[in-house]
């Protein structure tokens, strides 16, 4: 099952749940606005090359809406437009003040030079600047971009409108970025983690825990378990994976990473098989990088107890079905994962301000948000007697529904 259809199926369960009227759950489901651009750029050698960029505009009942630019291969409306839903539900359930939007463009970023990026996300900007702005959509780095992206984006942005930091949040410091944003969406999985295993009278020390993705987020999370008392035992990218029983050095991981531009041929580890990795026995299972890796296929194979979505869509309906039949708890991306756009929000909040926050202010508020946020959810969870995700997902969807209502819509 896609992503789109996967989203939409948990949205269509929690509006059963909720009771939502027939004509209100079919106006939630449909977009604000879907754009399809055309940007064409010269590359270094001279020749002319064109890509495809999308940006799907959700829902603004609560706020200016928000969501990534992510620049993969496998971009496409689809795709696109399931994350900017889920981006609708997921600032909701994090009670800050956004809708959902997401974009991106059909290219692949490593095979695009420095000069050839740059002339690429300052066309797209030119294609989109005038749907995007600092009170009705809000940009950020996803897969493939990053704060370097979200500079020449601010950069274009302004020419047409004036100085405009708020525009994008991801952003370097010197710009106006956020201090703790670079590590929000690792430890807002580790509050989130924490408030799981408090339910559960655990802690993070001592336990075992296997981490597919070892980038931005998957790195943060290792690093922040290692330093809580949690032993790491296996990580994979996509250049392999490895394993230690005993606990990986992660600091030193991290560094070979940098150096290696890989976590293989690490000393304080085995190589073993990827496919294998998400099978591994362990207490919690983080999958922190593409979608639909856990799945009918391997998901009746999966040993872990816990696992934390900490990417976007890991588990695919079907495998959803045989996890919770194991007795596996789930703690659902739509939660999981918001600490990097609860972080946003705050950069955002400053570049309004014009006020910046120290880094332990910030880390403070995201706690607060994940540990309140984690609470809502399991109140959710008594009303309808359900599970994490539905917990989460009726959460989100009722916040919308009311702000939406209250706006003043009418069947």
């Amino acid at each position: 099952m896609n992503a789109l259809a996967a989203t939409s199926r948990n949205f269509k369960r929690a509006a059963t749940l909720l009771g939502l009227d027939s004509k209100l759950e079919r106006s939630l489901l449909i977009p604000f606005r879907e754009v399809k651009v055309e940007c064409t750029i010269p590359k270094d050698d001279g020749t002319l090359v064109s890509y495809v960029g999308f940006r799907v505009q959700h829902d603004n009942a609560r706020g200016p809406m928000k969501g990534g630019i992510r620049y993969h291969p496998e971009v496409d409306p689809d795709e696109v437009n399931a994350l900017a839903q889920l981006m609708t539900w997921k600032t909701a359930v994090a009670n800050i003040p956004y809708g959902g939007a997401k974009g991106g463009i059909g290219c692949n970023p490593s095979s695009l030079s420095n000069s050839e990026l740059e002339r690429l996300t300052r066309v797209f900007t030119q294609k989109i600047h005038d749907l995007i702005g600092i009170h009705t959509d809000v940009p950020a780095p996803d897969m493939g971009t990053n704060s370097q992206t979200m500079a020449w984006i601010l950069d274009e942005y302004s020419k047409f409108h004036g100085h405009s930091p708020a525009i994008v949040t991801g952003k370097p410091l010197d710009l106006g970025g956020s201090l703790g944003r670079e590590a929000a969406t690792g430890r807002g999985v580790i509050f989130a983690t924490e408030a799981l295993l408090a339910e559960y009278g655990m802690s993070i020390q001592g336990l075992s825990v296997v981490i597919q993705g070892f980038g931005n987020v998957g790195s943060w999370a290792a690093q922040l378990i290692h330093e809580k008392g949690g032993k790491v035992i296996a990580v994979g990218d996509v250049t392999g994976a490895i394993k230690n029983e005993s606990g990986l050095d992660i600091p030193s991981l991290i560094r070979h990473k940098i150096r290696n531009a890989s976590i293989k041929g690490f000393e304080g580890a085995n190589e073993i098989d990827p496919k294998t990795l998400l099978l591994e026995e362990c207490d919690v299972l983080i999958p922190a990088a593409l979608g639909g890796v856990l799945n009918r296929e391997n998901a009746s194979e999966v040993k872990a107890k816990f696992i934390i979505e900490a990417a976007n869509h890991p588990t695919d309906p079907e495998a959803d079905e045989i996890l919770s039949k194991k007795g596996v708890i789930i703690l659902p991306d739509i939660y999981a994962n918001a600490g990097g756009v609860t972080v946003s929000y705050f950069e955002w909040v400053q570049n309004i301000q014009g006020f910046m926050w120290d880094e332990e202010k910030v880390n403070l508020e995201l706690q607060k948000y994940m540990t309140s946020a984690f609470k809502n959810i399991k109140d959710m969870c008594k009303v309808h007697n359900c599970d994490l995700r539905m917990g989460a997902f009726t959460l989100g969807v009722n916040r919308v529904a009311r702000a939406t209502l209250l706006r003043g819509w009418e069947a």
